[in-house]
């Protein structure tokens, strides 16, 4: 049997923020992915679908500097009902825009095992249409890595869609 070194030996800072995020949202009765790609060109850090069908995307935020070199967040907001931050304890939440083009965001304070929603983003509801090919999305993405995760041989093949 082959064995590699655990995930948590490489995981980034953003990875770890993302975990407390997600730990939190299923006791909200949210399931999530990471890393989705709603359209070409981006990809958010953690995509949660409720238990009515709301999509919320969490961009999680290690650092200064990793907030001023994203560009592509704004994006983001066409895809969800939601949007968010989440940053740690330490992280100057006085950069983190409040409103982008009269649409809240909210705020979530995290670490890499639970996380809290200090604001919430106010609701701009997708379209119908918009709303079904997310859905389809998040279950397709969600298949792709089980299925990765339950037969690595099948990864490489299927590492491009996911």
């Amino acid at each position: 049997m082959r064995h590699s070194t655990p995930p948590s030996v490489h995981t980034q800072p953003g990875q770890l923020l993302a975990r407390g995020v997600c730990r939190h949202m299923v006791s909200h009765g949210f399931v999530t992915v990471e890393e989705l790609v709603p359209t070409r060109g981006l990809r958010v850090d953690v995509m949660a679908l409720g238990p009515k069908g709301e999509i919320w995307v969490i961009e999680c935020k290690s650092s200064r500097e990793d907030f001023t070199s994203d560009k592509k967040w704004q994006g983001y907001l066409e895809w969800c009902d939601r949007y968010f931050w989440a940053v740690d304890g330490d992280f100057p939440t006085d950069l983190l825009p409040e409103t982008f083009e009269n649409r809240g965001t909210g705020l979530i304070i995290a670490d890499a095992y639970d996380a809290e929603i200090m604001r919430m983003a106010p609701e701009h509801k997708l379209a119908p249409a918009r709303r079904k090919v997310m859905v389809q999305k998040f279950a397709t993405h969600a298949a792709r890595r089980l299925q990765a995760y339950r037969d690595p041989g099948v990864a490489a093949l299927i590492k491009s869609q996911i």
